[in-house]
């Protein structure tokens, strides 16, 4: 693949917020959350259970907890395909303000006892759930931003999950109005324009390991379409930016990794 440290634009908090990145349902206009949770989670190698035993049971916990839970906007599973670890399992969630995080884990616990009444069920349940994962786990807390592409059509077994996380740079020869402009004529004329770009979703460090986590979240149809995705985007920067004019935007980015993920459907 062909990545450069120009790939994607970055957008920052100063804009308005964002919309959904995982939704249950599909509204017209959808509703935007303000902050996602990030949950990085590991197999359990020694787990007894089949894969379909395991999709089996998170979509019997999506139905009867998850999606009745009116603090969680909505929330996915996305699979390994090229990251440093191959047993990783990425669990996100979306809220629609700081304080539905908490709540939301107090309304899961009720409406566990509601969907099993009986304890003795409900534990072992719920320990069926958790056997599949090890006892080790990470979390983050980032805040959504604007300029979201969503997504449309259905997820299929080919769709991949791209995530470029930046470790954004300041630079003291920088500004925002400078950042606002490159940013736009980027995000306008760059990302909308990329027909191999099918959702594109910004968010940025509220809560974790680095504040200078930039996250850029974007589905495409396939493993093909992906590299179709950044040959375009190197045509289109090019013709949107000037050459001084794409050195002023680099300089706003120290770093980045690139992940690949396959989202799950429950």
């Amino acid at each position: 693949m062909k990545t450069t440290n120009q790939f994607l634009s970055a957008m920052l908090i100063m804009l308005l917020l964002a919309m959904p990145m995982f939704t249950f349902a599909q509204d017209e206009e959808p509703k935007r959350p303000e902050y996602i949770t990030v949950t990085k989670s590991y197999w359990n190698k020694n787990y007894k259970g089949t894969p379909e035993e395991w999709t089996a049971t998170e979509k019997e916990y999506k139905e009867k907890v998850t999606k009745k839970n009116e603090y969680i906007m909505g929330a996915n599973y996305f699979m390994h395909l090229f990251t440093a670890n191959s047993n990783e399992v990425i669990y996100v969630q979306s809220y629609p303000n700081w304080e539905a995080i908490d709540k939301a884990a107090a309304r899961n616990a009720e409406l566990e006892k509601e969907a099993w009444p009986d304890e003795e069920e409900r534990k072992a349940f719920l320990k069926k759930l958790n056997s599949a994962y090890s006892i080790f786990h990470s979390d983050e807390i980032y805040a959504t931003l604007p300029g979201a592409k969503h997504f449309e059509g259905e997820i299929t077994d080919d769709t991949v999950m791209y995530l470029r996380q930046n470790t954004m740079a300041f630079p003291e020869d920088g500004s925002m109005e400078e950042w606002q402009t490159l940013n736009k004529k980027v995000f306008e004329n760059v990302i909308l324009k990329n027909e191999y770009v099918k959702s594109y979703y910004p968010s940025m460090h509220a809560w974790g390991s680095d504040r200078r986590h930039f996250n850029q979240a974007m589905h495409a149809d396939s493993m093909c379409d992906l590299e179709k995705m950044f040959e375009k985007y190197q045509e289109l920067i090019k013709e949107a930016l000037t050459e001084d004019e794409r050195k002023a935007y680099n300089k706003y980015f120290k770093s980045h990794g690139d992940y690949l993920y396959a989202p799950l459907k429950l």
